[in-house]
């Protein structure tokens, strides 16, 4: 019937039946209608063919993801650390922490680096946006948000603006200048908005477009500009956790993931669910593609990391031990795609092998949540962010 329902504290005529009273707003092939609950009930009744029932149609969803499990399963004939037994074993690793960025008065949430690979943007729990010079440590810009949990953040790909939000629903841009005195909070301009708290953004391959995703279980292409909505993604049923968009410079595509445990591929130019993964246990919060753009990696509070490749169309990867029991916040790849770095929520960072499989290192130096790692644009360094208020630059 519709992609998704949202409950909006609005009153009233109805589109259907003109009454004034509560309104549900609803996406019929992403054109919105506001119809009341008892229109909605007898929408739903009139789509419902003679003999059919939500029952019925559960079940035939049930069957038709089983064939598809099937089909996927015939072509499963060998697995990735098998094909990769001749593959040279990676030397030893000798990462260790550069830079130590301290200057959140709470928890770290997110972070994004610039392309000119020394600037980074951090996001915390106090309400704070600070973008840093990772060479020298100094605060270059410092932004107070109108609300604290300021889940999500990103750089401009001109690294002239960055933007950010969190539990005020709104996806926020400040263009950044040279003038360290100038006041960023007059220059923002509210580009995105959504019905729950903003889970995460990332820009398009311009400063002009704006992708988010959000609790309230959609994700948005937005124009940042004149604040337009320009493309809504509808198919996850819980909160989407995070978003990542493919490495291309003509890149339509990106992957979501979130607390219905699928990670979904998305074509942003017709808006339409195109692959779909379920294979964790638990909820999804971190999603990065492959440096090739032909596979991605998942990071999940079921404690493991998993490789999905799309030309295969299945898991061909899990990286996980019988001694990690917490679950994992976030991934990225190294520049050559030849190693795996996940964040933890037992404060580590592992270091993973993604043709072997097997786990090459661990990082210790955080106090708390490990909630973001992000390799920077050359591969020489990454970064990693935390609740301990920290963020680590390793090298």
């Amino acid at each position: 019937m519709c992609d998704q329902t949202f409950m909006a504290i609005t009153f009233g005529p109805c589109d259907s039946c003109t009454k004034t009273s509560p309104l549900m707003n609803i996406y019929l092939k992403s054109e919105p209608i506001n119809y009341c609950s008892f229109c909605v009930e007898m929408m739903a009744c009139q789509a419902l063919q003679s003999g059919e029932s939500l029952a019925s149609l559960r079940t035939e969803s049930d069957v038709l993801k089983k064939k598809l499990e099937e089909e996927r399963s015939k072509l499963h004939d060998v697995e990735l650390h098998q094909v990769a037994e001749k593959v040279e074993l990676v030397s030893a690793l000798s990462i260790r922490t550069r830079r130590v960025l301290k200057g959140h008065g709470n928890k770290v949430l997110c972070m994004d680096w610039c392309k000119d690979k020394r600037r980074l943007v951090s996001s915390s729990q106090d309400g704070k946006v600070i973008v840093w010079d990772a060479y020298t440590l100094n605060k270059e810009h410092a932004v107070t948000m109108p609300c604290t949990w300021v889940m999500a953040c990103a750089y401009a790909p001109s690294g002239c603006a960055v933007a950010c939000g969190g539990l005020d629903n709104k996806c926020s841009v400040y263009p950044l200048s040279l003038d360290k005195n100038e006041n960023l909070a007059a220059k923002k301009k509210s580009v995105a908005m959504h019905t729950n708290y903003l889970s995460g953004c990332s820009f398009t391959n311009s400063d002009m477009q704006l992708l988010t995703s959000s609790g309230d279980g959609t994700c948005a292409l937005w124009d940042v500009e004149s604040g337009q909505l320009l493309q809504s993604f509808h198919g996850h049923t819980a909160d989407v956790l995070s978003l990542n968009l493919a490495p291309s410079e003509t890149g339509n595509t990106f992957v979501s993931g979130g607390c219905d445990k699928k990670a979904n591929v998305w074509d942003m130019r017709s808006g339409q669910n195109v692959q779909s993964f379920e294979t964790h246990d638990s909820d999804i919060n971190c999603v990065k593609y492959y440096p090739t753009g032909d596979a991605f990696a998942s990071a999940s509070d079921d404690g493991t990391c998993r490789l999905y490749d799309l030309r295969a169309d299945r898991e061909v990867a899990v990286y996980q031990k019988d001694s990690i029991i917490f679950g994992a916040s976030s991934v990225d790849f190294s520049l050559s795609g030849r190693l795996l770095f996940a964040g933890y929520n037992d404060y580590t960072i592992n270091v993973w092998d993604v043709l072997k499989g097997n786990r090459i290192s661990i990082l210790f130096g955080h106090e708390n949540r490990v909630s973001s790692v992000k390799v920077s644009p050359d591969g020489t360094a990454f970064c990693s962010a935390s609740w301990d208020t920290s963020l680590r630059i390793w090298a």
